[in-house]
């Protein structure tokens, strides 16, 4: 199968700061996002961190993203809502919405919040025993998002008028709900429910030990269940680094830290059975031969480059203007004007 030509290209950060020194961390992330609409990439995507020294609030940064740019999107990749109250996230989504112009992609996943054993009192201190982390509360924020009623109470109470809706309702956020899924259950939820689609290095090895065999399943089997078939929007999220600019120092850095990570790429992990994908590093004509190579890359026309944990601001600052000057173009991506 010939690779679909690059059509929409964005990347993914973790935003990592210092916990003495939060604020450095956070202007990092946003000036990050200001380069990438510079460098004309289409989307900027952070990801979640509770309890860590990484993002937590990503729509709180993005609704301060949203008002030091005016093209890129952002996305959420993703909010895990085993965190979050469905209505209370709608509000803030929409709101976030609203402020940049309906440039929002929010992603979510399902699911009890990570290290739940010993996080369950201090998340739902009342409720962990009943609370529900199914699909279902993917639905009920699909729900909120669209308009529908949350409640049987509307009008005027004294001088108050309440609606039975979320508010603010940003219409065209519902279609640009995406789903992050690693499993073929998720890829069927969330191909059945009409969403967008966001796969990245990470899957569950159900039916196959190699990484591409699986992620290539996953989109196929979301599309096949899909209303729109081959036309519902997939996106890639691998660890891509080019280094065709880097310094020396640079180089080494990055290759070093793809090998610390590539044993846990040669067989699942786990009583999940994770199987993860290895960290492509190189100059961009060894990229795109790699990419090409990839079945599931030849299966997408969006991507959401995922930046690597743990570097300084010129190493990002050098992969995105690598990633738009020479990588992108090389897959047939043109920067947005």
């Amino acid at each position: 199968m010939q690779p679909r030509q690059l059509r929409r290209m964005g990347f993914l950060t973790i935003g990592l700061f210092d916990g003495d020194n939060p604020a450095a961390g956070h202007e990092s992330t946003l000036q990050i996002i200001e380069l990438g609409e510079r460098l004309g990439f289409d989307s900027a995507w952070l990801r979640h961190r509770h309890l860590q020294y990484g993002i937590s609030s990503p729509t709180a940064v993005l609704a301060a993203a949203s008002q030091r740019t005016s093209r890129i999107e952002f996305g959420t990749a993703v909010t895990p809502l085993g965190w979050e109250n469905p209505i209370r996230l709608a509000e803030d989504l929409a709101t976030v919405d609203v402020l940049s112009g309906g440039r929002l992609n929010p992603g979510i996943s399902v699911g009890p919040p990570m290290n739940y054993d010993r996080l369950r009192d201090a998340v739902y201190p009342d409720t962990a025993d009943t609370e529900d982390f199914t699909f279902r509360r993917v639905e009920r924020l699909l729900a909120a998002v669209r308009g529908d009623a949350v409640t049987e109470f509307e009008g005027t109470e004294g001088f108050e008028a309440f609606s039975s809706r979320v508010q603010p309702h940003s219409p065209g956020l519902a279609a640009r709900m995406w789903y992050g899924g690693a499993s073929l259950s998720s890829a069927d939820r969330a191909g059945d429910l009409g969403m967008n689609f966001l796969t990245s290095s990470v899957v569950k090895a159900e039916e196959s030990d190699r990484f591409d065999d699986i992620q290539t399943s996953h989109i196929r089997r979301f599309r096949a269940r899909h209303p729109l078939g081959d036309r519902a929007r997939v996106s890639q999220g691998l660890v891509v680094v080019p280094t065709d600019s880097a310094t020396p120092h640079q180089r080494d850095k990055y290759h070093a830290y793809a090998e610390s990570r590539m044993a846990r790429t040669n067989a699942p992990v786990g009583p999940a059975r994770l199987l993860f994908a290895p960290d492509l590093v190189g100059p961009s004509d060894e990229l795109v031969e790699r990419l090409h190579e990839l079945a599931a890359f030849r299966e997408i026309d969006e991507v959401a480059f995922a930046l690597p944990f743990s570097f300084d601001h010129e190493d990002y600052v050098q992969m995105l203007t690598d990633m738009a000057t020479t990588l992108g173009p090389a897959l047939g991506w043109s920067p947005a004007s």
